[in-house]
Formats: structure tokens, sequence, C-alpha cells
């Protein structure tokens, strides 16, 4: 049986993770969020039919009184140049008393919509001019994408859906529809306003329900989307984080940088506490400037011996304490003044350190 090599590179560029927050939050920016668009439309007519629902009575009589007014009186006018503007002016603002209402539910509509789905999104992005969406290959590929053909069973769907739900409204009201001829027009009008609002808030109920599943459908689309590979992943680390590498030599740099610095300031010790072979703390006390003793370097093994090099050079006298020395490493850090327990032992220490210094 014959094995052939594979070469697992090949999938690194696969994206296969999810989107980090950090790319969720870069493609909200332009405004790539997950959304449906049939969310939109359902709850702008059920918002718009109930609203008609409540307010039908008021819209229907003003609609009524206006075509009255029009035939009765419009009809008669000896038409000139000063009444043709002034009836065109009475006309439109009469529909835009009639229309304004509906149409400023339908826009506050539209806004909840979109704020239940992305929240507050200000992206300008998204509104750009971009000659690659003009790319006619591109355009021919998103025809024939599978979104685009989700896109187009999901419009069958609806279109099955809502004339099932009309055709059934309209059926159920067969009989009152044949007799709209033979009612007052005042009656017929009333009568399929009523149906109308009827049918709108029935099909709104029915694209909710659809439109949930969409939405449940965007946002699954829009996770695969936004998937990352693992390349993808150790890139952005490298953006926010820095290159590792980098890291690792700037601190490595800080270190020696500090380690120059603790070294400089051994000479202006008064005494260095050491463990033989393994630790180093260097004091300095000055009674005028310092309540109490502070430690200038510490340090173990590689690090003790320099410090006891550095001493022993600058002839900074050393005391070999073992205890002590162990204490002041693991209780204070360089710059701290000696922890109040080990009071006692570093004043007896530094006694002995001024003894041999005045014998000299």
């Amino acid at each position: 049986m014959a094995f052939l090599p594979l070469d697992l590179q090949f999938f690194a560029g696969e994206k296969t993770e999810q989107a980090t927050p950090k790319k969720k939050q870069e493609t909200r920016k332009k405004g790539q969020v997950a959304k449906s668009a049939d969310i939109n439309t359902a709850i702008i007519l059920l918002l718009v039919f109930i609203f008609l629902w409540l307010i039908g009575s008021y819209t229907g009589k003003s609609i009524i009184k206006f075509f009255q007014f029009m035939f009765q009186e419009f009809l008669l006018f000896q038409l000139t140049d000063e009444n043709v503007n002034s009836l065109f002016l009475e006309i439109t603002t009469q529909a835009v008393i009639i229309v304004a209402p509906i149409m400023l539910v339908a826009f506050l509509a539209a806004i909840l919509s979109n704020y239940l789905q992305v929240g507050f999104l200000f992206a300008p992005e998204a509104i750009q001019m971009k000659l690659s969406k003009l790319n006619p290959i591109q355009g021919f590929k998103n025809i024939y994408s599978v979104t685009a053909i989700v896109e187009f069973l999901k419009s069958i769907l609806k279109i099955c859906l809502v004339g099932l739900v009309t055709f059934t409204i309209l059926w159920l009201n067969v009989d009152q529809i044949l007799m709209l001829s033979l009612i007052p027009i005042s009656d017929a009008f009333s009568f399929v306003g009523s149906l109308t609002v009827t049918m709108g808030i029935a099909v709104s109920i029915l694209l909710i329900f659809l439109a949930v599943l969409d939405y449940l459908y965007q946002r699954y689309d829009h996770a695969k989307k936004i998937k990352m590979s693992k390349q993808d992943i150790k890139d952005e680390y490298k953006k926010t984080e820095g290159d590792p590498l980098i890291k690792s030599k700037i601190k490595e740099k800080q270190r020696q940088m500090a380690m120059q610095r603790m070294m400089q300031e051994v000479p202006k010790a008064d005494v260095v506490i050491t463990n033989p072979t393994h630790y180093a703390v260097a004091l300095k006390y000055d009674g005028n400037k310092m309540d109490a003793p502070v430690v200038i370097a510490k340090g173990v093994d590689f690090i003790a011996q320099k410090i006891k090099g550095i001493a022993k050079h600058n002839e900074i006298i050393t005391v070999e304490n073992r205890p002590l020395a162990r204490a002041l490493y693991d209780q204070a850090e360089i710059g701290d003044e000696v922890p109040e327990d080990l009071f006692k032992a570093v004043a007896e220490v530094l006694a002995y350190v001024y003894r041999i210094k005045n014998k000299v």
C-alpha cells in the first residue's frame, strides 16, 4: 500500500477558529453585523397596522371628509393662477396630516427594529463608495452564491406563506366581500379598512416568526464569515501584544539596565550581608536622611557573587549572617526600608561595622 505525503501547512490558512473579540469589534465598526432585514420589515408592518387599527376610524373619517370636500367644493372652483396654488397647498396639507402620523410610526419602528438587533451603531465606512462593488465578475459570483440561493428560497417561502394567510382571511370573509356593492360607501370603506388591517397584522405576525428564524441564520452565517485561521489569531496577538521575541528582548534589556543601576549603587553601601554562597544584600544608612536602613542591592548566586566582588573592590565590609541575609532578600525589595522585625539584627550588624571602621 502506497502512502502519499501530506503537507499540514496546506491547512494553516483554513478558517476554523471563532473570531476574537477584537475581530468582532473591527467588523462591527465596518458595519458588518448579524442583522435580518426581515425583522425590520415585520416590525414596521406590525406597528404600522396596529397604529392603523387604533386610529383607523379617525383616519377613515378624515379621508372620507377630504374626498367629500374635493368633490363638493373643488370641482366647482373657477381655476385661476392664484387659486390653483392655494388648491395645491390645501390638498398637500390635508394629505400630510393624514399620512404623517403613519410615516412617523414607520420611522420609529425602523429605528427600534435596528436597535434591537445591533444596538447603537455608527459605521460611516459601510456607506463609503467602493469601486470594488461595481466589479461585474464579483457581482456574477454573488448572484450564484450559496447566500443568494438561500435568500431566493426564503423569498419563495415567504410569498407562499403570506399568500396562504391572506387567501385564508379573504376566504373567511368572502360573503361580506361579495355584498360590498349593496352597502353604503362609508360602510364598505370601513369594512375594507378593517379587513386590510386584519390581514396586515396577521401577515406581520407570520413575518416576525420567519424573521426570528432568519435572524438566527444570519448570526450563524455572520459568525462563519468572520472565522479566523490559527495564523490570523497569531498575527492579531502580535499586533495587540507585540512580537513575543521583541518583547522578550525588551524585557531582557530592561533587566540588564536595572541590574546595571543596582550594581552602581553597591559602592555606596555601608555593609553587604551574605549567606556565603547564595545570597547577598547591600544596605545603606544615613541617620540624617533616613528613618531606617535601606536595601540598595540584592541578589542570589551569580548576582550575589558579583555584589560581593564589587563590595570587595570598593572596600565595603561584608558580614556573613545566613538567616538575616535570607530574611532581607525575601522581605524587602530594592529601595525598601528594612522591615521592623529585622531592625534589631540589622542594628547589631551596623554597630559591628561602625566599630570596625572606627578602629581603622
